[in-house]
């Protein structure tokens, strides 16, 4: 689906009427001026319209149209091609639902293929709008402006992470915790998703920062910025992974501490339990010559000297820390 077009010259939008090739043919038309078209999960019909002009590689096609794309940065004769992983955080599930942009650059446009409902570009095309100097710039300052509000995304998104992080830990060391193991692999699991996601943007930002990708050069102290922020999140999230294993770890001894502490409260009460017991069953072997056997005060005595043992026996547990 095309959700917008428009031509960008001497500091403003001029909104294109028709299809893709009546935007590309106005722009050839208007001559020093730049064209932006955004689409979001185009089929395969309607971006054949954007191969056709373009002249696209058919990898590259597939690619915008399929998504499933690690962030990667191609060249496609003057045509670059870089992909994002855009992020969105459900706070009531702390799950990450991740998109992405394809973005298709050239010296005088860019075509932006978003999938899924993360990061909509339309606060990136209201800042372009609203800034002489990136229209000025033209269609590099848009991915600079893209690749910006994404990292930004991803700032917001390992905060409100490490908010669930430290949120388990306490809940981990609460005395009245409960199994947590399954939600510690679950917020594990999103931060691996996470880093799936931004890591693999290093190299792209730094192949564009050390001046090497067409159109970009004036913008390169720009996506210097950026660089700097993603390697920011990047240390976060290793961080969180770290952190994460070691409040894994930590649960695990826990359990383990509570387990030696169940096992002991019942080897204490099976010692205690075994006096009487080991009292009963001699006399209830049933010789005929048996100690105390015929006496008045036998079975008081025995009784009595059953409660006596089991006392000792759990005084000596209690002192001990079993009990």
């Amino acid at each position: 689906m095309i959700v917008d077009k428009a031509i960008y010259s001497d500091g403003g939008r001029e909104t294109v009427d028709g299809d893709i090739s009546d935007a590309f043919d106005a722009a050839r038309a208007k001559g020093d001026c730049w064209l932006w078209i955004g689409m979001h999960e185009p089929t395969e019909e309607e971006f054949a319209l954007v191969t056709d002009e373009l002249n696209l590689h058919s990898l590259a096609v597939q690619d915008a149209i399929e998504a499933h794309q690690r962030p990667k940065l191609e060249r496609y004769d003057d045509t670059v091609f870089v992909v994002l992983k855009t992020l969105s955080y459900r706070e009531d599930t702390s799950t990450i639902e991740v998109g992405e942009i394809m973005v298709f650059l050239g010296s005088d446009f860019i075509i932006t293929v978003r999938h899924g409902t993360a990061n909509p570009l339309k606060p990136v095309r209201a800042r372009v709008e609203t800034d002489p100097r990136m229209l000025a710039d033209g269609p590099s300052s848009v991915l600079y402006a893209i690749c910006d509000q994404v990292v930004d995304t991803y700032s917001e998104i390992a905060h409100k992470v490490e908010a669930d992080i430290i949120a388990l830990e306490r809940h981990v060391f609460d005395t009245g915790r409960s199994d947590v193991t399954e939600g510690i692999y679950a917020l594990k699991r999103e931060v691996l998703e996470f880093r799936g996601a931004e890591d693999p943007l290093i190299p792209v930002l730094q192949e564009i920062v050390k001046g090497r990708v067409e159109h970009c050069e004036d913008a390169v102290e720009y996506f210097r910025d950026v660089l700097a922020h993603l390697l920011r999140v990047d240390d976060q999230v290793d961080k969180h992974n770290e952190l994460l294993t070691s409040v894994l770890s930590a649960h695990v001894a826990l359990v383990g501490l509570q387990q030696n502490s169940d096992m002991r409260k019942i080897s204490s009460w099976a010692a205690i339990i075994a006096v009487p017991t080991m009292v009963a069953g001699v006399y209830g072997m049933n010789f005929d010559h048996m100690p105390e056997l015929h006496w008045v005060i036998g079975y008081p005595l025995s009784v009595g000297v059953m409660v006596v043992a089991v006392f000792f026996v759990f005084r000596l547990l209690r002192r001990s820390g079993w009990l």
